[in-house]
């Protein structure tokens, strides 16, 4: 259970900050929600309560969280299928998981990739999406700016 003020994950969605429970009528069946603000791009997305814990929603990494995921971006890529399909299929599930250990590696891996011999647009945008989940969670960790984040995230790979 979640509060008010609780920085929290919602998987593929990014981190942000809870910052109301309402009560909304749906289809005639009256279900709770929490209202969560995305400091990325300040969009509000509602949750159902009870479904909070099927979907992954988690609270936000603490300091230690943010070291291991920079870690995680400096470590050499793991070994990746040659087959593209199989590939986008394997981050996606990563991203989805709502892990952000497991979006930090595709972040790596696409990245490191991306270096080495380019990506698809369809890998592209994945990249991106996946940055954009991990520079979310950064900033609600450690209560930076969203550029502040993203300068920390590049420096790994420059």
């Amino acid at each position: 259970m979640f509060t008010i003020g609780d920085k929290v994950v919602y998987p593929v969605h990014g981190a942000g900050v809870i910052e109301a429970i309402e009560e909304k009528e749906i289809m005639g069946e009256k279900h709770d929600y929490y209202v969560m603000r995305l400091p990325i791009d300040n969009m509000k997305v509602l949750i159902p309560m009870d479904h909070a814990g099927d979907i992954g929603l988690r609270q936000v990494i603490n300091d230690e969280g943010v070291k291991k995921v920079l870690n995680i971006l400096q470590e050499h890529k793991t070994k990746m299928s040659t087959n593209w399909n199989r590939r986008y299929r394997i981050n996606m599930d990563k991203i989805k998981s709502g892990d952000i250990f497991e979006v930090a590696e595709v972040v790596r891996n696409l990245s490191l990739r991306d270096k080495e011999k380019g990506l698809s647009t369809g890998e592209r945008k994945m990249l991106e999406s996946a940055k954009q989940i991990l520079i979310s969670e950064i900033v609600l960790a450690k209560d930076i700016q969203k550029e502040q984040a993203e300068t920390i995230i590049e420096r790994v790979f420059a």
